[in-house]
């Protein structure tokens, strides 16, 4: 029954394509500068850390390496993106950026396990630290991070990489604020173990923003309905179509953190047989203001039984 089925995707729908990918000139340049920002401060971090024994800082420089990877590997998911498809990665690589969010969300939990540890353990045996280095170096850190997360506040409801980089930056502004806080209240109080119940803020904080984004990259990943589709609407929307009568087998899901796609068996009135073409271009253009940007229809003509097991 699959006549018409495999010509339904021929036609060139692209052109609402576009504004579903965020540009990526200037996201490219966001993401560069964000990593050679971050790679410096990490090494300021790394070098004041050891010369002071601060363990938040050499904590926060290990956090703010796995910002610059975070960083890295989304722009490498975002390059991927551009790459043609081949015969055998029909859709390209598009895909490699939901993979790259979901790692993303792992790499930020692991680093609150160890910030969470590393707290515990200097709890229970406060060492000395230089408050006032602490403090200055880290409002170093909430500049960086602030820049940061500026050059991605446009972007971030466009992509699920973009709004990772972007809470990323974010969080990291926090934290380096948390650690001037703390770096101050040591320098005039010398109460150490301010140090670690700052750093245990900083985890519980970090692991609200990290939450959502793993949901929202494991649902991705498992070829859920993305968040911000209504299956409800979609469907009210292919009912629109002239000579539709009923819509089943609908499948919605994501091709990438932009890009989604969509498959649904429509059942038409045998009257408008000969208009198919044009009922399909009409609802993929619906579809397009509703985030499908790839559709493929199959139709069942209503004055035929449909036999098949899974009808």
């Amino acid at each position: 029954m699959s006549a018409g089925h495999d010509h339904s995707h021929g036609h060139s729908h692209s052109h609402h394509h576009h504004d579903h990918t965020p540009k990526l000139d200037h996201l490219n340049t966001a993401f560069i500068v964000g990593i050679i920002l971050n790679s410096a401060f990490v090494v300021i971090e790394v070098v004041m850390g050891l010369a002071t024994h601060s363990l938040s800082l050499l904590t926060d420089a290990g956090h703010n390496l796995s910002d610059v990877a975070g960083l890295a590997l989304a722009l490498l998911a975002f390059k991927l993106t551009k790459v043609n498809a081949t015969s055998k990665y029909t859709y390209g690589y598009k895909r490699s950026t939901i993979i790259v969010s979901f790692f993303n969300a792992l790499v930020l939990f692991v680093a609150v396990g160890f910030i969470g540890y590393e707290a515990i353990l200097r709890f229970m045996n406060p060492e000395k630290v230089e408050g006032g280095t602490m403090a200055w170096v880290s409002l170093i850190g909430i500049g960086i991070n602030a820049i940061t997360a500026w050059l991605f506040v446009k972007d971030k409801d466009t992509d699920l990489n973009v709004k990772g980089a972007y809470v990323h930056m974010a969080m990291d502004a926090i934290v380096s604020f948390g650690v001037v806080i703390s770096g101050l209240i040591i320098y005039f109080t010398h109460l150490y173990w301010i140090d670690s119940a700052v750093s245990l803020i900083i985890a519980i904080v970090i692991l609200r923003g990290t939450w959502s984004l793993l949901k929202d990259s494991l649902r991705l990943e498992m070829d859920g309905v993305p968040k911000e589709i209504n299956l409800e609407k979609i469907k009210a929307e292919l009912l629109k179509g002239k000579g539709v009568i009923d819509v089943h087998h609908m499948h919605v899901w994501a091709l990438s953190t932009t890009e989604n796609a969509l498959t649904a068996h429509l059942v038409i009135d045998p009257a408008f047989v000969s208009t198919f073409n044009d009922i399909k271009l009409d609802l993929r253009h619906r579809l397009e203001h509703l985030d499908i940007n790839h559709s493929t229809f199959e139709p069942e003509f209503s004055d035929e039984e449909c036999k098949r097991q899974d009808c």
